[in-house]
């Protein structure tokens, strides 16, 4: 049991506003449905330091909310004044996004953090690679913000006594404190929890030993297996100063523990809280009557102890769930679950955070709707062949080879900069060409929403600049419908491409549901330019069995590629078109061979396996 004659206070950074809200609900949360909390919490409660952003936090506003995350963050700053901490999460090489960043965006993505309200900055490498760490802690020490550095941990899902050990995690931090960089902060980053105790305690007291006294430590869990309390009692026995804590409704489960539940824990030890427990009741209120409308998902607010054998961070767990609902799989979890220690060891180790669970995630989940290796997602491939960093563990050979023939890309052993493209000038074309404004501001979202293959009219950074964003808030099905995304300018040309428009309608009458393909069509006269293309084209005179080809996903999904035009012949087995599900694309292929007789979607539809493609006038 913890105890120390000499009374401690442990500072609390409160989590529920970006962690709560991410690990909960991937981030689609509306800013005005937890503001009055975050207000309460600061000129009430007296609570200094809060995360706010980064992570998923970033980029779910404008993916889903149709919000602007910096204009949210400026909103939060104004509403809480200058008084208060306010800190985000970064990915080292990806930033605030899931690709990896040059130099010069990360350092573009410092300044306008900084700019936006931001004072803390934790960064973390998912592969532990220190050159790393150094190379994008520089951008955030040259903002002025703090520079929180962290050590990224986990419970292996099988045995090693190489890495994800005490001394593992202490040499670590030891190079890091040799690197001369200006290090703030040092943070114990368990993105899944399930870190046991006696490692955590073993490695906040090595890495306190070689500390600056006056240099805080830093604990950060999950209670995902119910481990997180247990976990932070060994971090503060251990000589941790800080750590992350939640308030319900966002709180426990796959987000961090609630104060109260902290607060209880330490009673008798020695140890307390800068925190006023007695005001969380009444954030507790304001967060549960803004949220009242939500649907949460007991995927993500329960603790699951499978997590020990499937070491995924609660922050990614939530995402991963609601695209999973979106896009009918629910019923494959426990079979990615299954996979994911196989991934884990094949890949060589990386520790389960972003953008590493997402790759663990998305290769188990290609392994169970593919065949195991029979599809190597990208991010995946590119990790385990150097081009994010060296693995902690030599990746399995055979993976390797895997990787590098499906990729078409050679294994990687130099600086993981030299690799990333310069994406910046096409951002600025892109903005250009929309006839919006080049700002750093825009440049940076269109750049954080940039994905190698994925076509510019589907960038959410443009989307968003243009008013066409995507909404899509986990409402309960009779709360009220997503408020609309706030008008922004668009360019002069954009209605005219809009329409014709095609799309779905559903209609429930005595409770039959049918559901109907409809198109828009500009009234003649109305003085616009026509379309270039209209989204349904006509079909040719064409015999044999009319058959719509429709997505593989119950679900919804994106179509991001037609493959085939009107009057192609098709082959059994060909790609028609992509789509997009669980962030990753995936091939939609025919299963007859025919003559393509109308195309009935248009790129950047939600479709599902009711919505046809396109039709085709079969031959078999």
């Amino acid at each position: 049991m913890i105890y120390t004659d000499k009374p401690k206070k442990i500072r609390v950074m409160l989590t529920a506003f970006r962690d709560g809200v991410q690990s909960t609900f991937g981030g689609k949360v509306r800013l005005s449905d937890y503001l009055p909390a975050m207000e309460y919490a600061a000129k009430e409660a007296g609570i200094r330091h809060m995360e706010f952003g980064g992570g998923a936090k970033y980029q779910a506003p404008f993916f889903y909310l149709g919000e602007d995350p910096f204009e949210i963050m400026k909103r939060m700053r104004d509403a809480l004044g200058p008084d208060v901490d306010l800190q985000i999460l970064t990915r080292s090489l990806s930033g605030v996004t899931l690709q990896a960043q040059n130099r010069e965006s990360l350092r573009l993505q410092a300044r306008l953090m900084k700019e936006y309200g931001t004072t803390w900055d934790r960064n973390f490498d998912y592969m532990n690679d220190t050159d790393l760490l150094v190379k994008t802690g520089r951008p955030i020490v040259d903002a002025g913000m703090h520079h929180q550095v962290a050590i990224s941990m986990m419970g292996l899902p099988f045995y090693s006594d190489k890495v994800h050990t005490p001394e593992f995690y202490i040499n670590i931090g030891k190079r890091l404190l040799d690197s001369g960089i200006r290090i703030d902060s040092i943070c114990l980053k368990d993105a899944s929890g399930t870190t046991d105790p006696k490692t955590f305690y073993e490695t906040a007291l090595g890495i306190r030993k070689i500390m600056p006294p006056e240099m805080p430590l830093w604990a950060h869990t999950h209670d995902t297996a119910s481990m997180a309390v247990s976990q932070y009692m060994a971090a503060i026995e251990g000589g941790a100063d800080g750590i992350d804590l939640s308030v319900r409704p966002l709180a426990s489960g796959t987000a961090q523990p609630d104060v109260r539940s902290m607060a209880h824990a330490l009673k008798g030890t020695g140890f307390s809280l800068d925190f006023d427990v007695s005001k969380v009741r009444m954030i507790e209120n304001i967060l549960t009557e803004g949220m009242k409308d939500y649907d949460f998902n007991p995927v993500t607010t329960m603790a699951d102890a499978r997590v020990i054998s499937f070491p995924m961070p609660g922050g990614a767990i939530g995402p991963n769930v609601q695209m999973m609902v979106k896009a009918g799989l629910l019923d494959k979890y426990g079979d990615i679950l299954a996979e994911f220690p196989v991934v884990v060891e094949a890949a060589g180790a990386w520790t389960s955070v972003t953008p590493g669970s997402q790759q663990y995630w998305l290769q188990a989940f290609n392994n169970v709707l593919y065949g195991r290796w029979k599809k190597i997602e990208e991010g995946y491939g590119r990790a385990v062949l150097g081009y994010f960093g060296k693995t902690p563990l030599p990746p399995d050979p055979v993976v390797v080879k895997t990787a590098s023939e499906q990729l078409r890309l050679p294994p990687f052993e130099g600086d993981p900069f030299e690799a990333v493209p310069d994406v910046i000038p096409e951002a600025k074309k892109a903005l250009e060409e929309a006839n919006l404004a080049v700002t750093d501001k825009n440049v940076f979202l269109v750049v954080s929403a940039m994905v190698p293959g994925k076509k510019m009219e589907l960038n959410e950074g443009m989307r968003l600049l243009c008013g066409r964003c995507k909404i899509d808030v986990p409402l309960k099905k009779n709360a009220a419908p997503p408020k609309e995304a706030i008008p922004r300018p668009m360019p002069p040309d954009a209605v005219s491409r809009d329409i014709p428009l095609t799309t779905r309608c559903t209609v429930v009458e005595g409770g039959n549901t049918r559901c109907f393909v409809v198109t828009l069509e500009r009234v003649d006269g109305a003085g616009a330019a026509a379309p270039a293309a209209a989204p349904i084209s006509p079909a040719p005179a064409a015999t044999g069995r009319q058959i719509p080809i429709c997505s593989t996903f119950s679900g919804s999904v994106v179509l991001t590629d037609i493959k085939v035009k009107v009057g192609d012949e098709l082959s059994k087995g060909q790609t028609i078109a992509v789509v997009e599900a669980m962030k990753a694309y995936h091939d939609i292929v025919t299963q007859h061979a025919g003559t393509v007789t109308a195309i009935q979607a248009r790129i950047g539809d939600e479709v599902d396996n009711t919505t046809p493609i396109l039709t085709l006038a079969a031959k078999d």
